[in-house]
């Protein structure tokens, strides 16, 4: 008998604001508000996926804004957040780094600040609720104009000393060039803002290193195709830049074909540090514990490796010394019990 990883103490760094939201939630958002949810979003069951081209990646997005237009009200944002709590709790996660993109919300909910303040008061409350300790990674969007990556980078530094712990940058990295964003990650560092751009999933190993050259990233969101790169692989390794893999995600998307392909032993044996994220539980059908068993089940991941995982996943957060130190004691907690 194995030990159980949902009560490996862990750290989620990799989690969607709209993509964290459970099913029920977003079809009893949508019977409220009146909202018509395309049937892949209804069915019960994790919508057929793959985005490794242009129309897959667009009906991806389709079916992310659907979801999104369910949330309209405060007490709609205060839910998802509380929930998303929950969940990671049942998860075994003690720390838990939420992204969000402020924009996509603000037309129903005043305006940017209003909706960051509500943001914010949400997961200073569910921390308070359920024990997780929360934060926010505010991310620019890749498909819109720099100039509103700026826009963006300056709200997440006016709201530094509140919760906002880094800025990212999401959508398809396959569009656009990482260095047009490089002011906008300026303005994040210089905030005191960790820099966490996604890169290396859709697109190859290139993108992450346009993630570390242009936007001096800290962490990296995915990087999983590092491992196409040694030269790249000891890059990373050497600077200990922790990449937030998903390996559900991964294989939802096609961007391998089965959880074996996801090349999770090779950047670990790289030395590359990792955070295992769930990225879009809504769309892709599981949360943080189940991406610990695909360590596990697919590539022989040994209790002392999971912790190590879960060890790797807490260095790579932005929690506070105490969060560190009380998660890096439970996983040795967690490793003396009996197997």
């Amino acid at each position: 008998m194995a030990r159980d990883v949902r009560l490996l103490p862990k750290a989620h760094l990799h989690l969607h604001f709209t993509g964290s939201m459970r099913s029920e939630t977003l079809l009893d958002l949508a019977d409220q508000h009146g909202v018509h949810l395309p049937e892949a979003l209804t069915s019960g069951e994790p919508p057929k996926l793959r985005a490794t081209d242009e129309r897959g990646w667009f009906r991806f997005q389709r079916l992310y804004d659907s979801a999104r237009s369910c949330l309209r009200t405060a007490e709609d944002i205060q839910r998802l957040v509380h929930e998303a709590a929950e969940e990671d709790a049942r998860d075994g996660s003690g720390w838990l780094e939420i992204q969000v993109d402020p924009t996509s919300y603000a037309p129903r909910l005043g305006g940017l600040i209003p909706t960051m303040e509500i943001i914010l008061d949400a997961v200073a409350t569910a921390s308070r609720d359920t024990g997780v300790g929360m934060a926010v990674i505010v991310a620019a969007n890749r498909m819109k104009h720099p100039l509103d990556a700026r826009t963006l980078a300056r709200l997440a530094v006016r709201y530094a000393d509140r919760g906002v712990v880094g800025f990212g940058l999401s959508n398809d990295e396959r569009r656009g060039l990482a260095r047009d964003f490089d002011r906008a990650f300026a303005i994040a560092r210089d905030g005191g803002l960790l820099a966490a751009p996604h890169g290396g999933e859709l697109a190859g190993p290139s993108s992450v290193r346009d993630c570390l050259d242009d936007l001096h990233a800290g962490r990296v969101g995915h990087g999983v195709r590092a491992a196409e790169d040694p030269r790249l692989l000891k890059r990373l390794a050497e600077r200990q830049i922790t990449c937030e893999v998903c390996p559900a995600s991964n294989v939802a998307l096609g961007v391998y074909e089965k959880p074996e392909d996801v090349p999770l032993r090779t950047l670990f044996d790289a030395g590359v540090p990792m955070a295992l994220g769930a990225d879009d539980p809504l769309l892709f059908g599981s949360r943080l514990a189940a991406q610990y068993e695909i360590a596990r089940d697919s590539h022989a991941f040994t209790d002392e490796e999971l912790a190590e995982l879960a060890r790797q996943s807490v260095r790579g957060s932005a929690a506070p010394p105490e969060v560190r130190e009380r998660l890096l004691s439970g996983i040795e907690d967690w490793l003396a019990l009996p197997a």
